[in-house]
């Protein structure tokens, strides 16, 4: 099932994002902890991409099985940072053969590595690119793609940020899912101005559970994300005990979602971390506010 689909119908939707394994010798512990979550029965699962395209041999390989296993829409991200126009052509007919009809289209982190490379001869220096590709082909995938509500770090400003953006949609993204957001007026602002710029596609907030003390820091450095000190507050009260922890971001990151739904946003994307545990603990108290629309 196309992922456009799913958020242009009246119900409400939940998705998990889970990454592949770094390494071959935790394959198996990725894939039992993808299976666990997709046992839940989200809406659909997203897998993601290495770095520079690192670890990306294994996307395909998680989505595949929990498609096969659960038969749950998957979304599989394809990078095309530092690869060639061969490389990615091969990575999206090997999608078609796994019948992925959904892929969220990304330039991919510039690693350290990759900034101090020689960029002059890359075939790809935007996400816009594979875009076309994608749509240029026989595959007739739904293409998602990624923005920041409080601006990409490489945009001078919010205006040439959503340009960007819109040019992405034009060329065929049919939505886009945010980085991790932590203050809902942040999130309607943006999306205000994404219609006012005339981005009409579906945009799907993203929830990070932070789950213990020492995610707060990376949070911030990976998307920008403002903290609300009601967050702050939380995590000087209870960051020194890793269960009571785990648990105030499992309450926290479910209430931001009946937040949202109580404000009119009825499809939210959850980035699961790959913790079975935390992706149980969210749908189960989601399920227990909103199971009837689901």
């Amino acid at each position: 099932m196309k992922i456009i689909n799913i958020l242009n119908s009246a119900k409400f939707s939940l998705s998990f994002e889970v990454f592949p394994p770094k390494k071959e010798t935790s394959y198996e512990s990725v894939k039992n902890a993808t299976e666990a979550i997709a046992e839940l029965s989200p809406s659909f699962m997203s897998v993601t991409y290495g770095a520079g395209g690192g670890v990306s041999q294994y996307t395909l390989q998680i989505a595949k099985n929990l498609k096969e296993k659960f038969n749950i829409p998957m979304l599989a991200h394809l990078t095309c940072v530092s690869s060639s126009r061969e490389t990615v052509k091969a990575r999206i007919e090997e999608m078609k053969a796994a019948g992925i009809q959904n892929v969220m289209a990304l330039r991919g982190d510039l690693t350290p590595e990759l900034m101090a490379s020689n960029r002059e001869h890359w075939d790809y220096r935007h996400a816009v690119e594979s875009v076309r590709e994608l749509k240029a082909g026989d595959g007739d995938f739904c293409i998602g793609a990624a923005c920041y509500p409080e601006v990409h770090p490489e945009s001078s400003t919010q205006r040439e940020d959503i340009q960007f953006l819109k040019e992405k949609v034009d060329a065929g993204v049919d939505f886009l899912t945010t980085q991790m957001v932590f203050f809902f007026f942040l999130f309607f602002n943006f999306l205000y101005k994404l219609r006012e710029a005339g981005v009409l596609c579906p945009v799907i907030p993203g929830i990070m559970p932070i789950t213990n003390a020492n995610q707060v820091e990376r949070a911030i450095k990976l998307s920008g994300s403002f903290m609300p000190q009601r967050f702050k507050s939380l995590v000087d009260k209870f960051g020194s005990d890793a269960e009571a922890m785990k648990q105030a971001g499992i309450i926290y990151a479910s209430d931001q979602i009946i937040d949202l739904y109580a404000n009119g946003i009825k499809n939210i994307h959850v980035y699961s971390m790959n913790k079975p545990d935390v992706a149980e603990g969210i749908f189960r108290n989601v399920s227990a506010m909103l199971g009837k629309v689901f």
